[in-house]
């Protein structure tokens, strides 16, 4: 982490006063932070078949949000202010976006959702709102003006088709020039208006599962791994006088059925290591159209090093790390090599690779997980 990214706070400081507590504003967090685009760029961004992109523009109380990817002429004509161009996920196109994610990396990675870059002329936003996530609001170019509040009034405007806040009462505002960070935790109002044209912010968000969304994917999960011999059976089956109902002796032997679902803190781990990994629907990987053999690869990785897809996310817990929503094991002397490459996100070339090491980032490289610097990819089209 960069010397006064949080300001006068180290990292333990910020998670125990602020983090998922209150927001903290740092004035000139990157000195000379300019942002990671210029609008023209973030514009033939948002034209990307994979962007997901959203325009946003208002006309007095009245909103409208068209989605992307979008056509170049979509842009020439628009009004001269009040409309908000927002990209997603600029981390997977853009390797100086994962540059400043690393700058976060006092965060566990596992909760870490994406990089969206915002540009905006005189006027632009997306209205007040609350979001259920922590994020980093750092202003590049040009000046925006942040109101938050606290506030327990959450209803919504009806038939917006944004999640607009109906009443917004603003209890702190700040003009965050270029460099100035906010962070927000969930569930603070807040409303971002550009000033001036040219307006570009970078928001770095962390992801906060709902408890529903854990539960039901974690029986997703579970339902893969079930293995429940035998079938319904009642050999000692009464006549009945009413067929229409479900008699207690059905529904006690179905409860001792489900009764044999178990599961444990190793299930536990395994979902979540998955989970966390597991690419958006929106993301695909493109295998090398001329993939190198294992001798090649690790010739190659000795020279120029090695590197994760921008789009991969690798984590990993005790014996087993998990790459895009899979899981895999490694013995002691390749786990320490890989650890040191889950985070870094890369490794300098060279290096001599473990063999067994070596083996498992190669079987990567052939599904498009990871890449050698300096040879085609996808990210590179």
């Amino acid at each position: 982490m960069r010397a006064g990214l949080l300001g006068a706070l180290t990292p333990r400081a910020f998670l125990r006063r602020h983090w998922q507590k209150e927001p903290l504003l740092v004035r000139n967090a990157l000195p000379g932070f300019e942002g990671l685009l210029t609008p023209d760029e973030l514009i033939r961004l948002a034209c990307h078949v994979d962007a997901r992109a959203r325009l946003v523009i208002r006309r007095g109380n009245t909103w409208r949000v068209k989605h992307g990817p979008f056509a170049r002429r979509t842009f020439a004509h628009l009004p001269q202010g009040q409309w908000t161009l927002l990209v997603q996920d600029v981390n997977h196109f853009l390797p100086d976006a994962w540059k400043l994610l690393l700058e976060f990396d006092f965060i566990p990675r596992a909760r870490l959702d994406d990089l969206m870059v915002s540009y905006a002329p005189d006027g632009g936003g997306v209205g007040p709102h609350v979001d259920s996530y922590d994020v980093f609001l750092l202003q590049g170019a040009g000046r925006r003006r942040w109101q938050i509040s606290a506030q327990q009034d959450t209803r919504l405007v009806e038939g917006a088709p944004l999640k607009i806040l109906r009443h917004f009462e603003a209890e702190q505002e700040w003009m965050l020039e270029p460099g100035d960070m906010l962070y927000l935790p969930p569930g603070y109002a807040h409303d971002g208006v550009a000033q001036g044209d040219g307006c570009m912010t970078c928001s770095i968000g962390f992801r906060a599962p709902t408890h529903q969304e854990l539960a039901t994917q974690f029986l997703f999960h579970l339902q893969e791994r079930l293995a429940l011999g035998g079938m319904y059976r009642d050999p000692d089956l009464a006549p009945t006088a009413r067929p229409g109902h479900i008699g207690t002796p059905a529904i006690e032997r179905a409860a001792a059925v489900l009764d044999r679902i178990r599961w444990n803190r190793a299930d536990v781990e395994h979902f979540m290591g998955c989970h966390l990994t597991e690419p958006k629907p929106h993301v695909f990987f493109t295998p090398p159209a001329d993939p190198l053999g294992e001798k090649a690869f690790a010739r190659e990785t000795r020279r120029n090093g090695l590197k994760l897809n921008l789009r991969s996310c690798l984590l990993y817990r005790k014996k087993t790390f998990f790459l895009n929503g899979e899981s895999y094991t490694a013995d002691i002397r390749a786990r320490r090599w890989l650890k040191r490459f889950a985070d870094a996100r890369a490794l300098p070339p060279g290096k001599r690779i473990d063999r067994d090491a070596l083996a498992l980032c190669h079987q990567w490289y052939l599904h498009g997980f990871i890449e050698i610097p300096g040879q085609p990819s996808e990210d590179d089209a």
